[in-house]
């Protein structure tokens, strides 16, 4: 028997006034549902809201309702509306990963527009509860958003409104620099040297003299090279207030929730495109209905000819695997008839990095035409269409999610408590001006001189900021 959904579906600020069409709407929902449940889908409990696009707006560019108070918050929502107030960008729904999942209907929004929209909300909520990149992730965040904003809020009050901003600016420079694998990682590391260390003898007696006592080496610190930067920063910057540590944990928090979005974007979206795309055709939709979701379909999967189109490229690499495990194929062990089968194994087990290594083929490049390009002068050149190139040119634009691989390689230099930073350079430069600002934001949070070892024109690179100014060396 399967779970009901909530289906606590309210209209908010007055935007749907009329008790037929929240009727209309409440029954789309269960009709929805169902067909979800029954092809296979797990989605969380919904709650659904419709809003007028003013909260809308809010709600995408601060992330979560409720979320606290910073200028990149206000900047993103300009942005955001002004596309909106000239017909250039529009957001149709918003999904929140939480036990149940919070997902917002944009007010104004035609029914099909609305049945689109909530099934491609359930689908995503049953990547959020599905995906093991998702697993560890807080299903509670809006409330502790909201808790976290209110503590914010008193420090603005205690410390001042500017002291705050100007911390959490220097805060969120670094924001993605943390490392969700930490504890796993380290707990392999020593594990690892605990083996190194034992000996096949150690429990037999000790025959003649010991052997002389090695004075230890200096420990080096941290042990092992830190990818979590904000973490480090936390709990070993030595002049931070309570306050400010406080802050700190937040927006980690908050980074670590927000990752797996960040990890899976291609493969979620192509997720949810994919089941909505079969949802609606399950529905009983009137000839002028299913032109209008045709239509709508059309414009959120068209390809980019600049960029990956994620709706678009995960919604045909889903299908391709669908259509392969489907059909027989003998020469590669699969009876066929499996293809639902294997995409549920995809949504749980791979992010986009190993979405792309695993099931971009060859075919699949041709088909969805992509390649590489460079601006040379006034004008894109295409530089390469080898598929392999192609491939892996994506894959490892993606690692990392695309941002530098940046370490604490040393919290005491030179015994003075500086901070040593290292990029692992993997032929990708820093935008040095670039770097070079969110170093004198990191030595904001350290408090003493912080060092960036990087590589610039196929040179070691040495960037030092003692509060003052910033040297190359």
């Amino acid at each position: 028997m399967s779970t009901p959904p909530c289906n606590a579906f309210s209209a908010s600020r007055g935007v749907i006034t009329v008790d037929k069409e929240l009727a209309t709407l409440e029954k789309a929902i269960e009709e929805i549902w169902q067909v979800e449940q029954r092809m296979g889908l797990d989605p969380f409990p919904m709650h659904f809201e419709v809003v007028p696009p003013t909260i809308m707006y809010e709600f995408g560019a601060y992330g979560l309702p409720g979320h606290y108070s910073h200028w990149t918050h206000g900047k993103a929502y300009h942005q955001m509306k002004t596309l909106y107030d000239y017909g250039l960008s529009k957001i149709y729904e918003l999904v929140i990963n939480a036990n149940p999942c919070y997902a917002f209907l944009l007010g104004g929004n035609s029914l099909i527009q609305n049945k689109l929209v909530i099934a491609h909300a359930m689908a995503h909520s049953d990547f959020f509860k599905n995906n093991v990149y998702f697993k560890p992730t807080s299903r509670h965040m809006v409330e502790s958003a909201s808790i976290s904003a209110d503590r914010i809020r008193h420090y603005e009050i205690r410390h001042g409104v500017k002291e705050v901003e100007n911390f959490l600016d220097a805060v969120l420079s670094i924001h993605e620099h943390i490392d969700p694998y930490r504890f796993i990682r380290h707990a392999s590391e020593e594990k690892h040297e605990e083996k190194a260390q034992a000996t096949p003898y150690e429990d037999l007696w000790q025959i003649g003299e010991p052997p002389p006592k090695v004075a230890p080496k200096t420990k080096k610190f941290p042990p092992q090279p830190e990818k979590d930067l904000l973490l480090f920063i936390m709990e070993n910057a030595p002049d931070l207030e309570h306050w400010q540590r406080d802050i700190i944990s937040i927006v980690r928090e908050e980074s670590l929730y927000f990752l797996p979005q960040m990890q899976t974007k291609i493969l979620n979206e192509g997720w949810a495109a994919y089941w909505h795309t079969r949802v609606l055709r399950e529905l009983e939709l009137t000839e002028a209905e299913y032109t209008e979701f045709a239509a709508l379909h059309s414009s959120v999967t068209t390809p980019s000819k600049r960029h990956i189109n994620p709706y678009y490229v995960g919604l045909k690499m889903l299908e391709d695997i669908f259509g392969r495990w489907e059909t027989p194929a003998p020469h590669q062990g699969r009876p066929g008839g499996g293809g639902t089968q294997k995409l549920f194994e995809v949504r749980e087990m791979e992010n986009d990095v190993s979405f792309f290594r695993t099931y971009l083929t060859k075919e699949l490049v041709g088909d969805l035409d992509l390649y590489l390009y460079r601006q040379e002068k006034d004008k894109w050149v295409v530089t390469e269409k080898n598929w392999e190139r192609v491939r892996d040119t994506i894959v490892n634009s993606l690692t990392n999610m695309g941002f530098p691989y940046i370490v604490v390689e040393d919290g005491d230099y030179h015994g003075k408590r500086e901070l040593y930073l290292k990029h692992s350079y993997e032929g990708q430069p820093l935008d040095l001006p670039y770097a070079e600002k969110t170093l004198s934001m990191v030595y904001t949070l350290w408090g003493r001189p912080v060092h960036l070892e990087t590589v610039s024109d196929q040179k070691p690179l040495l960037l030092t900021c003692d509060g003052e100014k910033i040297t190359r060396t």
